[in-house]
């Protein structure tokens, strides 16, 4: 089977070997050829293969050409290659569904639009967040009648919005997105040292929550509980923390780390971490958290993405509110109970071993040829 995969990952162009670089090295296992379509990623655009079988085109415009670019070019790959399904990371504005869908009109060749996550959902931050839950929204209701089915990556909180949207269940597919190295991301054979209370990774941005994070460990220091913490990760949002963490006087016990060259060392900051939170207020995984889990660090997280699933019955962490009062007892709860804090982390390695990435991938794999079969017959 072949796919033509519309995607808004620009890693892969640019020499970066994140986890969409790792999903195609396990999909060029499953399909004999894959072309995907990337935005520009603003350097001369060359078409790169990968893997013998995955092979990158580079978006050559800008963007108010690039819905009109990725369907004549996806049409002309077709023609020359073939493909069975159009597989569409749909965001934003939505270039890549649009193009999608006139693919799907002018070739017959199914598309699956896949939606990780919605800004502004469950809760918005910002009025530009409330105008992008309305662009998806529109997006999705354009999309029913075109689309071969709807991607989602957890069980509860996207199926339940995309229905109230107006998408039947039979046309949503839960296939989860996390994908993880679990040779890597593991427990280490002796407790290491650890280096701080609290961790944060990802994109220092507003849907973070990090502010509000900043404001629970504030309400700890004054209730006599002071945590140190890490922020992995860069973003606009740097400058605004750092103020933050000034104003409460924390900044003798935060840290900021921009990045971390290869996944062991990112596992082995999860093992050095008490526990890792995530006070988002919209996400698809988030990957961070489940990557900390596979090392056997416990969670405090917003019911956001996989989180609420995961963290249901408490064993691997706790779910907390979208306040600083919530998050702040979420996180003095377990710091305050050592003997919790670690069955918490065991609960959490053993709960995540059904991410494991040969296994997940396959599942994936199996789900898009399964559309296709559907489609086809």
């Amino acid at each position: 089977m072949r796919l033509l995969m519309l995607s808004g990952d620009r890693q892969v162009s640019v020499g970066d070997k994140g986890p969409f670089y790792s999903l195609q090295r396990e999909f060029s296992r499953h399909f004999e050829r894959i072309d995907v379509l990337t935005p520009p990623p603003g350097r001369p655009v060359t078409v790169e293969t990968i893997f013998e079988r995955v092979h990158f085109h580079p978006a050559p415009v800008t963007r108010p050409k690039l819905a009109r670019w990725l369907a004549r070019r996806g049409e002309e790959l077709i023609a020359e290659h073939g493909a069975s399904l159009v597989v569409s990371h749909d965001y934003g504005w939505f270039y890549n569904g649009t193009a999608a869908a006139r693919i799907f009109e002018r070739t017959g060749v199914p598309y699956l639009s896949e939606i990780h996550h919605v800004p502004g959902y469950p809760v918005a931050e910002s009025w530009r967040e409330r105008f992008e839950r309305r662009i998806a929204r529109r997006y999705v209701r354009w999309a029913i009648p075109r689309a071969k089915a709807f991607r989602v990556v957890n069980s509860n909180e996207m199926p339940a919005l995309l229905e109230r949207w107006g998408v039947p269940r039979a046309q949503i597919a839960v296939i989860p997105s996390l994908y993880i190295d679990l040779e890597t991301f593991r427990p280490a054979p002796q407790p290491p040292r650890t280096q701080q209370d609290v961790c944060f990774v990802g994109r220092l941005v507003e849907n973070k929550g990090l502010l509000r994070l900043v404001d629970a460990l504030g309400a700890l220091d004054e209730r006599g509980h002071p945590a140190s913490v890490l922020f992995v990760g860069k973003g606009p949002l740097r400058k605004a923390i750092e103020e933050r963490l000034k104003k409460r006087k924390l900044q003798s016990r935060a840290r900021f780390v921009e990045w971390v060259e290869s996944p062991a060392e990112l596992a082995q900051v999860y093992r050095e971490s008490r526990l890792v939170v995530c006070a988002s207020t919209c996400e698809g995984g988030p990957r961070f958290t489940v990557e900390a889990m596979a090392c056997g660090t416990p969670v405090v997280s917003t019911p956001v993405g996989v989180m609420s699933e995961l963290l249901a019955d408490k064993s691997a962490g706790t779910l907390v509110g979208f306040d600083r009062a919530s998050l702040a007892d979420g996180i003095q709860e377990l710091l305050a109970d050592e003997d919790r804090r670690r069955a918490a982390g065991a609960a959490a390695h053993a709960l995540v071993q059904r991410f494991e990435y040969a296994k997940a991938i396959q599942f994936y794999a199996d789900e898009l040829k399964r559309l296709a079969g559907e489609a086809r017959a």
